[in-house]
This record gives structure tokens, C-alpha cells and sequence, in this order.
């Protein structure tokens, strides 16, 4: 038995209780969680914004240390750190076989599969694969990546989300070229991510935006050149900073209407806007014809940072031996399970940059 955060109903709130693992069998993966991260997909998860079959444990990135592996599992063995990959591929769907494996039609397919057995009887599910809000999980052997050498246990959890996101959305979806300039609206975990990305890609000036004047300090420290405080007049105050003409691309990570087109008018002409935050049906966004034609800006939606995580996460690791890449700088808060529902509090309030759940 082992203590997990676990959601009853969508709505309702988060409940600590003991849950039953089985033990792994052919193809799976049992590991003892380091560490969480509190991500804002785990509350659109809690509040039915995006889809989970309930009850379930949320959580979906996550680093540990291997338990045990069932049979044919030959990639990790017990006692290796390895990062859990919510979006493993399968290999072999349309999206796989053109190298789009962020995309996978296959990645979330074991997500409405039962995952343990609470206290009371109760089957759950795994909110997104891997239930990592959870002092210990047993997920498909591809939900487990090996952690490179060098890299922290602990806040290795933040490379199976919010560094594997904000590092694809510039080098992967925005391709951002050195000296270009960046404009990122939303400082949370992953905004911080991608200004760092933004910083490692070259960026001359990167300009961070949020409602809260409070991030200005984690902004800078993450490596912006200048920090703007979100208002009707944002696009505005971004276009001054970048000599008049905006920004060569804007990386929207909050996920509402108004915020992706101001991110769309922060750009220059010709400029590319690059879509992470994941926002309800209800965030209808709207552009004329003529704007598209005169503009000729493109704006494109990135999953997971259109990244694969087995070829990424050693690319990020050595960033991180090397000094370019800071993980305990996105992290603000370290908590116990009983603190993700204030984490999720704070993230609706926009205080913060990542909460880190650190399991005993």
C-alpha cells in the first residue's frame, strides 16, 4: 500500500488515500517517485477542462527509481533514475512512422486502463499514464526513460513536462534562430522553461509577460532582457522594446483567447506565434482575411513541445551538466502530496513558477 493524490469526480477535490499497486507484469514498469511536478494539465484534468476517466491519480511528470520490471522489459533495471514520459509512442501509427511522435495516435491509450485499487475497493485510473502523484507507480516500460548522468534526481521530474515543453516550443516548433527576439506571455513552470530555452537558443532580447508583477524577478533570473506586465496594452509595449517592429516570435503559454492573440499582435510581420497553453472549447480566438494576407504571420498549435523525449532529454542533460540549463530556478515551492491542492490554488491566482511535490 502506498499513499496516492487521488481525484473521486471531476470537480471534486483531491483526496490523499492508500491505493494497491499490482505487481508489474509482461511490458511494465514499477518506480518509486522522487518527485512530482505540479503542472497546470493536472488541474485542467481536476476541473474538466481537458478529459480523464475518473476516479484516477493525476500526475504525469514525475522522476524515480526503478522497483522492479516485468518480463521483456530490458531497457531499465531496478535501481535506475529514470524520468516518466506521459506520451509514450507507439511506434508504428501514421503520425510515428513520419517522426511526428509527439503526436502519437497511440500515446494515451492506456490512460483509461485501471491503474490500482484504492483503500475502499475502488478501481483508478492513471490520469495520464503514469500517475505520479503517487509515492510509487507501475507504468509501460515506454513510459520510462533512463536520467542521464548528472542530472538531480529530484528535479529531474521537470524534464517530463514543463522543460521538454518550453524547450521544443523554441527549438522544436519556433525554431528560434539566434538573435531573433522572443516574447513569452505566461511565467509559470513552462513560461520559465521556454525563456531559458529562449536564452540557450541565442535570443537577443526575450520579453516576459504575466498578470502578476511578482514574476518579474523569476523572469529575470530564468534570462529575460525585460519583463512587461500584462495589460490591453501589451502588444504595444512589446513592439517598443523591439524596435517598433514586434517580436520575431511569441510563445503563448497560458492557454486562454486573450492571451493567443495578443501573443499573435506582439509579433512582428512575417513573425511566428507558437500556441502551448492548453485552453477549453469555450477560448474562441478570431482573425480577419485581410490581417492574415497583410501580416503574414503564422501561428501553430506544439504538443509536449513536438519533442521526442528519448531523443531530447539527453540533449537537455547536457545542457544542464554544462550550466545552461537551471532546473531548481522554475521550482518555487517544493510540498508534500497534501500541498497540491494549494499549488493548484496558486496556479489559478498566478503565483509562481513550478510547485514540486518530494515524496520521502
Amino acid at each position: 500500500m502506498v499513499r496516492a493524490a487521488v481525484l473521486p469526480a471531476v470537480g471534486s477535490a483531491l483526496e490523499i488515500t492508500g491505493i494497491e499497486l499490482p505487481e508489474p507484469g509482461p511490458g511494465r514498469v514499477r518506480v518509486r517517485l522522487a518527485a512530482a511536478g505540479v503542472c497546470h494539465s493536472d488541474l485542467s484534468l481536476s476541473n474538466g477542462t481537458m478529459q480523464v476517466p475518473v476516479p484516477a491519480v493525476l500526475g504525469h511528470e514525475g522522476a524515480g527509481t526503478v522497483v522492479s520490471v516485468g518480463e521483456g522489459v530490458s531497457h531499465v533495471a531496478p535501481g535506475d533514475a529514470v524520468v516518466l514520459n506521459w506520451a509514450p509512442s507507439c511506434g508504428s501509427c501514421h503520425h510515428c512512422s513520419i517522426g511526428e511522435v509527439w503526436l502519437c495516435a497511440g500515446a494515451l491509450k492506456g490512460a483509461g486502463a485501471v491503474h490500482a485499487v484504492a483503500e475502499d475497493g475502488t478501481e483508478l485510473h492513471p490520469g495520464l499514464n503514469v500517475a505520479a502523484f503517487a509515492e510509487e507507480t507501475v507504468v509501460a516500460a515506454g513510459c520510462v526513460l533512463p536520467l542521464p548522468d548528472g542530472v538531480p534526481l529530484t528535479d529531474a521530474a521537470l524534464l517530463g513536462c514543463a522543460v521538454l515543453t518550453g524547450y521544443g516550443a523554441i527549438h522544436h516548433s519556433a525554431r528560434v534562430r539566434e538573435g531573433e527576439s522572443v516574447v513569452v506571455l505566461g511565467v509559470g513552470g513552462v513560461g520559465l522553461a521556454t525563456i531559458q530555452a529562449a536564452r540557450i537558443a541565442g535570443a537577443s532580447k526575450i520579453v516576459a509577460v504575466d498578470v502578476s508583477p511578482a514574476k518579474e524577478e523569476l523572469a529575470l533570473a530564468a534570462g529575460a532582457t525585460d519583463f512587461v506586465v500584462a495589460s490591453e496594452g501589451t502588444a504595444r509595449e512589446v513592439r517598443g522594446l523591439t524596435g517598433g517592429q514586434g517580436a520575431d516570435v511569441a510563445v503563448e503559454c497560458v492557454g486562454r483567447a486573450v492571451t493567443i492573440r495578443t501573443a499573435w499582435d506582439s509579433t512582428r510581420r512575417g513573425g511566428r506565434t507558437t500556441v502551448v497553453g492548453i485552453g477549453g472549447k469555450d477560448q474562441q480566438v478570431t482573425f480577419h482575411a485581410l490581417e492574415l494576407f497583410h501580416w503574414g504571420r503564422t501561428l501553430s498549435g506544439c504538443v509536449y513541445g513536438n519533442s521526442d523525449p528519448a531523443r531530447d532529454i539527453p540533449v537537455l542533460a547536457e545542457h544542464i551538466r554544462a550550466g545552461r540549463l537551471d532546473l531548481s530556478t522554475l521550482i518555487t515551492e517544493r510540498i508534500g502530496l497534501d500541498g497540491i491542492p494549494a499549488a493548484f490554488d496558486n496556479m489559478l491566482a498566478g503565483k509562481g513558477g513550478r510547485a514540486l511535490v518530494v515524496f520521502p
